[in-house]
């Protein structure tokens, strides 16, 4: 019987491919092509159409890397054809096996109005399902000629991935240009056969229902007549009938799929592609609906629909009228799907800000379900921000990803640091890119963990990543499938009716708490510095420019640029898309990034320096503005004043730095050797262990280069010891310095040691010249503390991990990310590391012969992957560091706010009373700005810091009629008390707080 199986199915695999799919398509004529090669970057579609063509022929090479070719394509359908179904069918040159990953297209009208998307396995466009023979078809098609970086045979490094050098010779060649008779009941044929062969692939050799389909199908190929397929399609298909029509069990698991087309924002296209991806993917879905009515598909990213609004006008009116039909369902509440490990917690609450009005504005969409399937992780802060933006449900695929430790649950309660619950599902699909067929479903039911307690879960549907979306083959199968025996019910319905009937029925679901750690792409919180850097300086430059504006906009005589704020935000936000921060996307990508990064730089620097110079006003004074939200030199938090002089001097030589805080040796190597606290009369690093240790690793990961660094890395260590120069700078009263410079490998490094008077803190300003090749630089501090815990900033708090490998899931952890400060202690003792620009770090700890324990702490400064940027962050780095001895978690916040918030001195005639305070220091302002309505009010948001409760009252510079918590858009909660002007405020542990202040 085996052989007889393995003959049937050797039979329907080839029949399937030599005889019945070749017949889908039938008579056929050619078009007529003239091409018009787009010079440069593409063009407006009327310039396109306009532009002068020159004739063309299936076979014709086109398309340099990332060039744009415009194809028109005309001809008459023949008069023979009448009563037939007629669609044109085009082949750019499609050889990778699913759309976005290579030569896409966008076909128009003469009019230039958009049709509908041209990619593999979507190579249609409609003509008529019953013609009457003469038609004139006329149509132009954008096509792009994105090159392949992806491939069957990936992380090869690539000069392809940034058009400066990916050379200017012909990529595609097009292989098809046809009006063709459409046999649309071989095609369907097709799906029938298609459908039941994936579900007979899954079911067990013994079951009946497997056999009875192979039967089936047997005697569906019985019933060809090869020479006329489309002719005996329909006495094939009925063969078929009886066991498609079978309904499934009554225990069947139930799916709810969504039409989905996960866009990566810029992946291993720019952003600019992405615009059009975004347009050929809308089209794609809108078009597919008015012939599916029941057909949902769910889309996130804010930022997607404006790209839309903004370029393709009539795409996106389809939009808006597929949206109110229900069809078309925002979903997310974010601008983009970024990454939730690194943006801080101000631009990780404005994702959602600005995500959810653009939906509120743009549609009157209240989106309630966060949609992240792709990020590397997700930070332990996010439930509280989805409750506090007016979102239920949380979202993610990846953590299928997991290399190590399988995620216990798919249907689950999300905990965050502040005890805050969010309903979670991660479908146990194990893809947001699904197929609707076998393999796909019974996964799905096979890997839900939850049998027994729940019964559904979620499947996302369509070609994604690089877009494309469903077709119409997947809402063929989706209707075979709906209630098909051996197989899960599938009903294909918004997300947020998922969401609700999976809360319904499984409201005890289990409490996971704190961060979802991704077991892979640990490597992100390193990779492409400069955009990382670009990103930290950006959130802090907006916290300024907010802060200042605010002050000004209250003194008077201030316009607030409450425009240009907007864009800005919008800009960094957008830059924090998950394959952007994390430094996985192509060269051309982060080129961008860094430029972008420059001009929002300069110009949040320029509305700052107006609003310190409207707040100084006239005078010589040197005023010290201090937009950290603690005291320093004698300026409180959120205010300016003349500094108070440093009296104290600073000792410096090349072995020495001793301020009578801290006394710092150094050796001739430019190694620290003794941190000596003096304050509590402790050396700080480890017996015999040497500190601001560089150590280079050999970093070549299994796969993904950019995304992932593997335990191994650690097998092949150098460190870097030797020196070349010691110097000590003369930097003037009060602060003393020492200059370290190395050379190794092809790379330079220049790092300077500083004390200033009177401050418990070494800091280490680095500049590198960086010219490894997968090579992974870190620098270590080997500390004598006992932490079987590190602590790690993270949005709106922090979150601990453990520095010992009891577990598998403690292990996995071995490169871990943490914002501005990490910190380890033993009671009554603790020192902390600040940072002002690195996120990925490691934290372990051993046993030393006189049975004390080190815990060392490594940040991780740059890495040299070649994929997919094969320059990735070489050249010149500057960025800084400190040692913090004696550190409380408080002191860890504080000197985090200060490395990144430097002060900045104008000349003027007197201080600034801060906008707002705070009597308790556990409660940190994030952020003072103008209310987004324009009505005068001011925003205030604040947490508690240190994971206790907190009381406090919010004091301000100006008179208080009124004040009210609200939610993160703005929107009011509850009326808060004003008591002998200021605002009593009463935090739970890590509470984020939105205060609007009415004056």
């Amino acid at each position: 019987m085996h052989d007889d199986r393995s003959l049937l199915e050797e039979r329907l695999s080839r029949t399937l491919r030599d005889r019945i799919r070749p017949a889908v398509y039938g008579r056929a004529v050619p078009l007529q092509l003239t091409v018009w090669h787009a010079p440069g970057e593409p063009v407006p579609v009327a310039q396109a159409l306009a532009a002068e063509y020159t004739p063309a022929k299936v076979g014709d090479a086109w398309g340099a890397p990332w060039a744009t070719s415009w194809f028109r394509m005309t001809g008459t359908v023949p008069a023979e054809w009448a009563g037939e179904h007629v669609e044109a069918v085009v082949d750019l040159g499609f050889t990778h096996p699913g759309p976005g990953f290579q030569s896409e297209g966008l076909a128009y009208t003469p009019e230039g109005k958009p049709i509908k998307g041209l990619a593999p396995r979507s190579t249609h466009l409609p003509v008529s399902v019953s013609v009457s023979g003469g038609e004139v078809v006329d149509f132009f098609v954008e096509a792009a000629a994105n090159p392949v970086i992806l491939d069957v045979e990936p992380f090869h490094p690539t000069p392809l991935g940034d058009k400066a050098t990916a050379g200017t010779d012909p990529i595609y060649h097009v292989v098809r240009a046809d009006l063709a008779v459409f046999h649309r009941e071989v095609w369907q044929l097709v799906l029938d056969i298609e459908v039941l062969d994936s579900l007979k692939r899954e079911l067990v050799d013994h079951d009946p229902r497997r056999w009875e389909i192979l039967r089936a199908l047997d005697r569906a190929l019985d019933r060809l007549d090869f020479q006329d397929v489309p002719g005996t399609a329909s006495a094939a298909r009925a063969e078929l009938a009886e066991v498609l029509a079978k309904p499934a069990n009554a225990s069947a698991h139930r799916i709810s799929a969504a039409g989905h087309a996960h866009i990566d924002s810029a992946w291993l296209w720019p952003l600019r592609e992405t615009v059009r991806k975004c347009a050929r993917t809308f089209s794609n879905v809108t078009a597919l609906m008015a012939d599916y009515p029941d057909f949902v598909f769910a889309c996130s990213q804010a930022q997607q629909y404006a790209w839309i609004k903004d370029n393709h006008p009539e795409v996106y009116q389809r939009v808006k009228e597929r949206v109110a039909s229900g069809q078309f369902v925002p979903v997310g509440g974010m601008w983009v799907e970024s990454d939730t490990n690194m943006p801080g917690g101000e631009a990780m609450a404005r994702q959602f800000v600005h995500g959810k009005r653009f939906f509120l504005e743009e549609f009157g969409v209240e989106t309630e379900e966060v949609w992240l399937p792709d990020s590397f992780g997700y930070s332990a802060a996010l439930p509280q921000l989805v409750k506090l933006s007016g979102s239920r449900w949380f979202l993610t695929q990846k953590l299928s990803w997991n290399q190590i430790n399988r995620f216990p649950h798919h249907s689950f309660w999300w905990e965050g640091i502040d005890g805050s619950q969010v309903f979670t599902h991660f479908p146990p699909v194990d893809t947001y890119n699904s197929d609707l067929l076998g393999a796909d479903l019974a996964r799905a039911s096979r890997q839900f963990s939850e049998h027994g307690r729940a019964t559904r879960s979620l499947v996302p549907f369509g070609y994604g990543d690089g877009g494309g979306g469903p077709t119409r083959e997947m809402l063929e199968a989706a209707r075979r499938v709906a209630d098909l025996e051996g197989s899960p019910r599938v009903t294909i319905e918004p997300p947020a009716r998922f969401f609700a009937a999976a809360e319904a029925e499984y409201p005890d679901a289990p409490v996971w708490s704190g961060e979802l750690y991704l077991e892979k792409h640990r490597a992100t919180y390193t990779t492409q510095a400069r955009t990382k850097q670009g990103n930290r300086r950006s959130e802090h430059l907006l916290r300024e420019a907010e802060l200042w504006s605010t002050a000004a906009l209250l003194a008077g005589g201030f316009d607030y640029p409450y425009e240009d704020l907007d864009r800005l935000w919008k800009t960094v936000l957008l830059h924090q898309f998950h394959d952007i921060l994390p430094g996985s996307s192509i060269a051309w990508v982060h080129r961008e990034a860094e430029i972008t990064y420059a001009q929002v730089a300069k110009e949040l620097k320029a509305i700052i320096d107006r609003a310190l110079t409207t707040l100084a006003g006239n005078g010589s004074h040197s005023i010290v503005f201090n937009a950290a939200p603690h005291g320093r030199s004698g300026v409180d938090g959120l205010g300016a004043d003349v500094p108070r002089a440093e009296e104290n001097s600073v000792t410096a030589d090349p072995s020495l730095l001793d301020n009578g805080v801290l006394r710092v040796r150094i050796d001739e190597r430019g190694l620290v050797t003794s941190v000596h606290d003096l304050v509590a009369d402790r050396e700080v690093l480890a017996p015999g262990a040497v500190g601001n240790l560089l150590q280079l690793h050999v970093d070549i990961p299994n796969q993904w280069d950019a995304w992932d660094v593997d335990p191994f890395y650690r097998n092949n260590l150098v460190d870097l010891t030797q020196v070349d120069e010691i110097t000590v700078l003369d930097e003037g009263p009060g602060v003393g310095a020492v200059r370290v410079r190395r050379t190794f490998g092809q790379s330079t490094v220049t790092q300077v040691l500083r004390l200033r008077a009177g401050q418990r803190r070494l800091d280490v300003a680095t500049e590198v010249d960086w010219q490894e090749v997968e090579k992974f630089l870190k620098v270590a501090f080997p500390l004598d503390v006992h932490a079987d815990r590190s602590t790690s900033e993270t949005q709106f708090g922090h979150l601990h991990r453990p520095t010992h490998v009891n577990t598998s899931w403690d292990a996995a952890k071995f490169e871990i990310c943490a914002h501005r400060w990490v910190h380890v202690g033993e009671p009554g003792y603790g020192v902390a590391v600040v940072n002002d620009s690195t996120y990925g770090h490691d934290v372990t700890r051993s046993t030393r012969p006189d049975g004390g324990t080190t815990t060392t702490v490594r940040l991780s400064l740059l890495r040299a992957p070649r994929f997919p940027d094969p320059l990735t962050d070489q050249g010149v780095h500057r960025l800084s560091y400190a040692l913090v001895p004696g550190a409380q978690i408080a002191d860890a916040v504080r000197e985090g706010y200060r490395i990144n918030l430097p002060e900045r001195v104008v000349t003027g005639g007197a201080g600034v009373e801060p906008v707002v305070t705070v009597d308790n220091p556990a409660i940190v302002v994030e952020a003072v700005k103008a209310a987004d309505d324009r009505s005068g009010d001011v925003v205030v948001r604040l947490y508690e810091s240190l994971g206790g409760r907190a009381k406090a009252t919010l004091g301000t510079s100006f008179a208080l009629t009124g004040a009210r918590e609200t939610d993160l858009l703005e929107r009011p909660l509850n009326d808060l008390d004003v008591v002998g002007g200021g605002v009593p405020l009463q935090l739970r542990p890590f509470q984020v707080l939105t205060v609007r202040l009415s004056r």
